[in-house]
């Protein structure tokens, strides 16, 4: 009979040995910093009831969820989006809490998306979300959190980028667009198709001083002197209240020392329809992609029967395993252990100085060797797996390899 090889599915991989005590290493790392700050883990089901990311709720598109039903006929769907997963929770049991919660969270999503080529339909996410609090002081705080997370993993060169969906749904207010104008609108701006803007602008006849600001929308981005040109394009008063708020937004983040890592994007907009507020996203070096995301979600939780402002953000592990070179990661991991091989007729000694190694905390590997393998294809292994020290216990006393 042929032997069948088994594959892991498009989307998906393994992670072990070196890589995966990386990614754990640097998962406990950024977990401490949420911790430190006062965010409390949680955890919320790798599968809920299809309703809870509807397309209401402005999350993933349903074509791209993944469902399948339970025994009583309701739809299921792995979670594409930890944040509904959390409005759900906070909503059902800090339903009469009116201070502040913090909660964090370390969670796998999936989406399958046939338009995202070469990414994983898996992903790791760690997050933070706080609740019950509508102050810039807490957008500050968020930021400043993503930072700290960022430079705790050892990324010394990033960029947060922050907008305000605010700025943008006041120049649309004025066109008097009808919805799906607007959403055609919305993906060519998210996608940064400048010239598909403009078809849509001179097509729906929008002139005058908006369409010069929506055009301008890809020209503000930068350091904090775009906020200043920004205002000097539009009247909208929504608009320029929302760059009122990135004004004093900065001068909290001067507060906190990060406003290095700082820079500002106008014309950014997100996929999820559920943000209300200031949005951003942060990038760095050797990542393809954003390593971090999120908001202000404000009404989000309403839907779900708790009138509760929020905001939130994920670091996405498999960006910033990308980011920080994790298969030639030198700093000390989890996985650092040593091996203890012994002939079976010396067991007692090996057993002893494998308990005293891990009494003092370090990792230690027992492995009782065979008479039909040689000792080199022993120490061969787990040399290339990364064992720090190798001890043979036999007639010779323990002889390090």
């Amino acid at each position: 009979m042929e032997e069948v090889l088994l594959h892991t599915p498009v989307g998906v991989r393994d992670i072990y040995g070196r890589e995966c005590a990386v990614k754990m290493t640097i998962e406990n790392k950024i977990n401490r910093i949420f911790n430190l700050s006062g965010y409390h883990n949680i955890q919320t089901p790798t599968f809920e009831y299809f309703d809870i990311f509807s397309k209401e709720r402005g999350s993933v598109a349903s074509k791209n969820l993944y469902k399948f039903f339970d025994r009583e006929g309701n739809t299921l769907v792995l979670r594409p989006d930890v944040t509904p997963s959390i409005a759900r929770l906070v909503a059902k049991y800090y339903m009469d809490v009116n201070v502040p919660v913090k909660l964090c969270y370390n969670a796998n999503t999936y989406i399958n998306n046939s338009e995202l080529q070469g990414k994983l339909k898996e992903i790791t996410q760690l997050g933070c979300e706080l609740i019950n609090d509508d102050s810039v002081e807490a957008d500050a705080e968020m930021i400043a959190l993503v930072v700290e997370a960022l430079k705790s993993v050892g990324l010394k060169e990033f960029l947060v980028e922050i907008g305000h969906v605010d700025f943008y749904k006041g120049l649309i207010s004025e066109c008097g667009l009808k919805k799906e104008v607007q959403n055609e609108l919305d993906e060519m701006i998210i996608n940064k198709n400048d010239f598909g803007v403009e078809e849509i602008l001179d097509r729906e006849k929008v002139t005058g001083r908006v369409k010069e600001a929506l055009l301008k929308l890809p020209e503000l981005f930068g350091s904090v002197e775009v906020l200043e040109k920004a205002k000097e394009i539009t009247t909208n008063q929504k608009s320029l209240s929302a760059i009122k708020r990135l004004e004093k937004l900065y001068s909290i983040l001067e507060d906190y020392g990060v406003s290095d890592y700082i820079s500002f994007d106008l014309g950014t907009l997100s996929n999820y329809g559920y943000y209300t507020g200031i949005i951003f996203k942060g990038y760095t070096y050797g990542s393809g992609d954003y390593i971090v995301a999120g908001g202000r979600y404000d009404k989000l939780l309403s839907q779900f029967g708790k009138n509760a402002p929020s905001i939130g953000f994920a670091v996405y592990m498999d960006q910033i395993m990308m980011a920080i070179g994790a298969k030639n990661y030198t700093k000390e991991t989890d996985y650092d252990y040593e091996v203890i091989i012994y002939d079976p007729n010396f067991r007692k000694y090996a057993l002893s100085l494998a308990t005293k190694l891990r009494s003092i905390g370090t990792k230690t590997e027992l492995i009782a060797k065979k008479d039909n393998i040689d000792i080199q294809e022993y120490v061969s292994f787990k040399r290339d797996d990364g064992a720090s020290k190798i001890t043979y216990v036999s007639e010779d006393g323990a002889v390090e390899l």
